[in-house]
């Protein structure tokens, strides 16, 4: 798994979290309890560093999105059913992909486009059609530095080393329109 594709994980007990970052931490990573970050570096996606705990109100919630924006990998121990466990699985759903099982492996050992974001997607799509990375980031709305550490981490997903590739093995593999 690489460092640009951090695992994350809302599962519904403490015995699926320790199932969890056990085996996460066989596969290197570094574990930590708690989802607060230093102020610098911003990105923290090249330490493998996967961060859990319970989340049962807003504020730590709001932490655990702000960590996973970062580049942290999450192991996150909440009720889904209450509206705070809800809207979390919705907005961490919306930087990646989100395992729910713990026997479900993680992002990062996956294979394929279908694990692609659909940011991700539309802007390889874009960079298909020949834009540019910054006319692709302005026509998705996106800054430009958001669009390069998404398409970096949609090389990582792809196992490409350039963009180039990374467009090449999206236009490979993409499903028919």
């Amino acid at each position: 798994m690489s460092a640009a594709d951090p695992p994350r994980y809302v599962l519904g007990s403490p015995a699926d979290a320790t199932t969890v970052l056990r085996r996460l931490a066989r596969s290197g990573w570094a574990t930590r309890e708690g989802f607060g970050l230093p102020e610098a570096p911003w990105d923290v996606s090249g330490r493998q560093l996967v961060l859990f705990g319970r989340v049962a109100d807003q504020a730590t919630a709001g932490q655990a999105v702000l960590a996973a924006a970062r580049g942290a990998g999450l192991v996150v121990i909440a009720d889904v059913a209450a509206d705070v466990g809800r809207a979390l699985v919705e907005e961490l759903t919306r930087l990646g992909a989100l395992c729910r099982d713990p026997r479900e492996e993680p992002p990062g050992e996956r294979a394929g486009v279908a694990r692609l974001v659909p940011e991700q997607r539309a802007l390889l799509e874009r960079l298909a059609n020949g834009e540019t990375i910054a006319a692709a980031a302005a026509a998705e709305f996106l800054s430009l530095r958001t669009a390069n550490r998404r398409i970096a981490q949609a090389r990582a997903m792809l196992g490409a080393r350039t963009t180039r590739e990374a467009v090449l093995a999206y236009l490979r593999q993409r499903p028919p329109s």
